[in-house]
């Protein structure tokens, strides 16, 4: 007597099966796999070896699922959605190891999309339909188009499922403590335009460093980290560019697209700039030197830094 539900015509080996899950019709799983509660396994899914799929998980029709993937919990996978698990098959060749492919907590692949080898797709990430992912996807990004790119974030607080404000401006209150946007002064004159800044007093703090990011290409992403004690102040002097700030709970963008317009971002805030114009120039302001030990580079290591603070 099993505790999950096996269609008449499904073929499951694995004895590794969670309490109240579902396998449909012509589904065939391995001796090896793992599956986890509460899943979602539909017609026509094969399911190799050495697969571990998270509880509440759904994968939809025609998905094969090979050697190496790892789907965490509430992932869903869409119809078709094809994993890839090694970078130069040939017929009968084996590679010692095969790639590799974490879908981490949340995710979402959509239909027909492709996932290459070694990839791993970031907590609460959405994969668009028919995207082909060759390279790692951020936490809570948006991808799209072959090859897959950044074209939005999820913004969603995921502790309480309340949607916050996608964009901000000079106008609106940014709802993350201590994250504010700074009218910087103009004169304007024939002769052109300037806008400046006085340390201290007109920043939240008194820099200590600079540095300057350009030649970007248009849809590709920087930033991706935190800090534990350093602030930032971004200006964006020449073109235009996103940056999507978190706290582990909100979530929301902010255009710069002057450059009488800063952003400041304190310490313990994870940011991500992107929407690059191809004339963009970021100039940011740091509160101290360059320093590796005050980054935090992995979304789920901030999560975790954060809950403790």
């Amino acid at each position: 007597m099993t505790d999950f539900f096996a269609h008449p015509n499904s073929i499951i080996e694995s004895k590794q099966i969670g309490k109240a899950t579902r396998v449909w019709a012509f589904a065939h799983v391995l001796p090896g796999a793992v599956i986890g509660e509460d899943c979602n396994i539909c017609d026509h899914v094969f399911i190799e070896n050495d697969v571990v799929i998270g509880n509440r998980v759904t994968v939809k029709c025609g998905v094969q699922l090979w050697d190496g993937i790892r789907l965490e919990d509430d992932v869903f996978v869409g119809p078709n959605a094809t994993f890839t698990n090694d970078p130069a098959p040939r017929s009968k060749l084996y590679p010692a190891e095969f790639s590799k492919i974490i879908v981490q907590k949340g995710a979402s692949i959509g239909a027909n999309a492709t996932i290459l080898p070694g990839v791993t797709v970031g907590q609460n990430a959405m994969v668009g339909a028919g995207a082909v992912v060759t390279r790692d996807v951020p936490p809570n990004a948006i991808v799209v188009g072959n090859p897959a790119r950044i074209v939005n974030y999820v913004t969603a607080n995921f502790q309480s499922k309340t949607l916050v404000p996608l964009s901000a401006s000079a106008e609106e209150p940014l709802t993350i403590p201590g994250v504010n946007l700074i009218q910087l002064p103009e004169i304007t004159d024939l002769r052109g335009s300037l806008t400046f800044a006085e340390f201290p007093g007109m920043l939240p703090f008194t820099p200590r460093r600079f540095f300057i990011v350009y030649d970007v290409p248009g849809k590709d992403v920087r930033g991706e980290h935190a800090h534990k004690e350093l602030h930032q102040f971004l200006v964006c002097i020449k073109g235009e560019c996103s940056v999507v700030v978190d706290d582990g709970s909100i979530r929301f963008e902010v255009r710069l697209d002057k450059p009488t317009l800063g952003l400041h971002i304190p310490p313990k805030v994870w940011a991500t700039q992107y929407k690059f114009t191809s004339d963009a120039a970021l100039l940011v302001f740091a509160s101290d030197v360059y320093k590796a030990e005050d980054y935090i580079r992995n979304y789920n290591e901030y999560l975790e830094y954060v809950s403790k603070k």
